[in-house]
């Protein structure tokens, strides 16, 4: 039966599971780390994002704080960077990073980034896609019509092809984040290694997250194929 398929658990569960753990791992201890050494101008993380926006050009986004641990983001449809409670206080090399990281979202959208405007535009099509297809993809193999399954591989696709998008959205992000940070004197160049690394270990959490997904859709693909193969027989 799909939902008892151990395939499903050696080659997708498992491993993306192992991968997103290790990625969990790294960020956390970078964070640990990195929180603990002080920036040398005393800026907040809030204030190194308005200084870094500022530099860029960008002022009209508006900076909260919201609650939780490293759930900092930026909303490009309302423009508001939200950092956490100890990103936005913070005084810290993580902190500065981070933040600085969301701000270059900020800066990818006031110039138009290509990467960042399909990424937004495919945000619809991926909450359905995600959520209905892995469903037409069982109900297709339940009853054995491939046209159906196949609609759900591609839908279920959509969401992979987010996680590919979202590679280079967030690592271009941390690259403007360090030169923003550079070239307005915010950091020294011994505090932009530690940004470096900082954001580093972040990005690597969206190479385990499509890897994961790459391997979700790679499995539904191949039960789709399997089935014109059980047919002939």
């Amino acid at each position: 039966m799909f939902f008892f398929d151990p395939r499903y658990f050696l080659f997708v569960m498992i491993p993306g599971i192992l991968l997103m753990g290790f990625a969990q791992l790294r960020l956390r201890s970078a964070y640990a780390k990195y929180r603990e050494i002080p920036d040398g101008r005393g800026l907040s993380g809030a204030q190194a994002a308005d200084a870094v926006m500022r530099y860029a050009g960008v002022y009209d986004v508006r900076i909260e704080q919201i609650p939780g641990e490293l759930t900092d983001h930026f909303d490009p449809r309302t423009r508001v960077l939200r950092l956490s409670a100890p990103i936005y206080n913070g005084r810290s090399i993580a902190a500065i990073g981070v933040a600085a990281h969301e701000a270059g979202h900020a800066v990818q959208q006031h110039v138009g980034y290509a990467p960042m405007m399909l990424r937004s535009g495919l945000v619809p099509a991926v909450n359905i896609g995600s959520s209905i297809g892995p469903w037409l993809v069982i109900g297709g193999l339940w009853t054995q019509i491939t046209g159906l399954a196949w609609v759900g591989v591609i839908l279920f696709g959509l969401a992979t092809l987010f996680a590919l998008v979202t590679l280079p959205v967030e690592y271009n992000a941390s690259a403007r984040a360090r030169q923003l940070l550079m070239d307005s004197g915010l950091v020294t160049r011994d505090e932009y290694q530690g940004v470096h690394s900082m954001l580093n270990a972040a990005a690597l959490t969206y190479v385990a997250g499509f890897a994961a997904a790459a391997l979700q859709l790679l499995y539904y693909v191949m039960l789709v194929m399997g089935m014109g193969g059980r047919r002939r027989e």
